[in-house]
C-alpha cells in the first residue's frame, strides 16, 4: 500500500531497494511522455523519476498512470518549496497522487522535516544544475580534495537528515564508488560512472529525441530526433498534397462523396423553385 493509502503492485518497496544496496546495479530514467512511461516500464526499467509541480500536477498524474507497476519518484523543484511546512505540504500531495518516494535540491533542514513526516525522500549531491553558480557552472564536482570531501559531506548529512537515497551528478567515477561504499544511502550515479547502485539516465538522452550536442554523460540507444524530422517532412508533404488536391479538382472524388439517391435533386428543386414562385 502507498503512503497515500491506494493498494499498488509496485515492482519495488524502499526497503527492497535498500537490501539490493552493493549487490547489483539497477536501471533508472525520467520519462517526459506518457508513451516513454510505458515504453520503459514494458522494458523493464528498474525505477523511474518524473518532475512534479505540486501546483501543477497533471503530468505527473498521468506518467505516474501510464506505469503503475514501477517504483516512481515524484521530483519537486527546487523553487516551489519555501519553508518546511510546505516541504511536507508537497510531499504529502505526491504520495496522495502516486509517488512512491519524493525527490528534491533542499538542504539537510527541509528533508529532516519530510522524512520524519514519514515521506521517503531521496537527496541531490554533486553538481546540482539549479545551484551550479556555487559550484563553478555546469562542469564537474569534485576533482579537488576540497571538492571531494566536500561531495561526502553533503551525502552524509543528507544520510543523517533521514534521506534514504541521494542522486549524485557529474562527479569523478571512482570517488562515486567509494563515497557509495560509505555510505547507507542508495546511489543513482548520472554522469557519476558505475560506481553507484543506480544507473540514471534522461528518457530524452536514451532515445536520442533532441539534436547534438549531447550530454558527455549519455549514450543515445535510438535517433527519434532524426525520425521526427522525417516525419515532420511527411507532414508538410502531405498538407501539400492535399491543397493541390483541392486547387485541381481530384479531391473530393467519387469514393469522398455521398451520392444523392435518383429523383431527389430533381425534388428538391421542383420544392424550392415552387417555393420561390409563391
Amino acid at each position: 500500500m502507498t503512503l497515500g493509502g491506494a493498494y499498488a503492485t509496485r515492482n519495488h518497496t524502499i526497503k527492497h531497494l535498500q537490501d539490493l544496496k552493493g549487490k547489483t546495479v539497477l536501471t533508472e530514467t525520467m520519462p517526459f511522455a506518457t508513451s516513454e512511461a510505458a515504453a520503459a516500464e514494458e522494458a523493464g526499467i528498474d525505477t523511474l523519476k518524473v518532475k512534479f509541480d505540486p501546483g501543477n500536477p497533471a503530468d505527473a498524474i498521468a506518467i505516474r498512470s501510464a506505469a503503475p507497476h514501477t517504483f516512481m519518484t515524484f521530483c519537486i523543484g527546487l523553487t516551489k518549496i519555501a519553508t518546511a511546512a510546505e516541504a511536507v505540504r508537497a510531499g504529502y500531495d505526491a504520495m496522495e497522487l502516486g509517488a512512491d518516494g519524493i525527490m528534491c535540491q533542499w538542504g539537510p533542514e527541509f528533508i529532516r522535516a519530510v522524512a520524519d513526516a514519514g515521506i521517503p525522500v531521496e537527496a541531490h549531491a554533486g553538481l546540482v544544475p539549479r545551484l551550479s553558480t556555487w559550484t563553478g557552472g555546469l562542469r564537474a564536482v569534485g576533482k579537488t580534495i576540497e571538492e571531494a570531501l566536500w561531495v561526502f559531506e553533503q551525502i552524509q548529512s543528507f544520510d543523517e537528515a533521514g534521506a534514504w537515497a541521494v542522486e549524485v551528478e557529474v562527479v569523478p567515477a571512482e570517488l562515486l564508488a567509494q563515497i557509495s561504499s560509505r555510505t547507507r544511502l542508495v546511489t543513482s550515479s548520472i554522469g557519476a560512472g558505475s560506481g553507484g547502485d543506480i544507473q540514471f539516465m534522461f528518457a530524452e538522452d536514451i532515445l536520442g529525441n533532441h539534436a547534438p550536442p549531447y550530454p558527455r554523460h549519455t549514450k543515445q540507444y535510438r535517433n527519434l530526433f532524426k525520425m521526427e524530422q522525417a516525419m515532420q517532412v511527411e507532414r508538410v508533404e502531405g498538407f501539400r498534397d492535399y491543397i493541390e488536391d483541392v486547387k485541381s479538382g481530384r479531391f473530393p472524388g467519387p469514393g469522398h462523396i455521398v451520392k444523392a439517391p435518383e429523383g431527389l435533386i430533381d425534388q428538391f428543386l421542383a420544392t424550392v423553385d415552387d417555393d420561390r414562385v409563391e
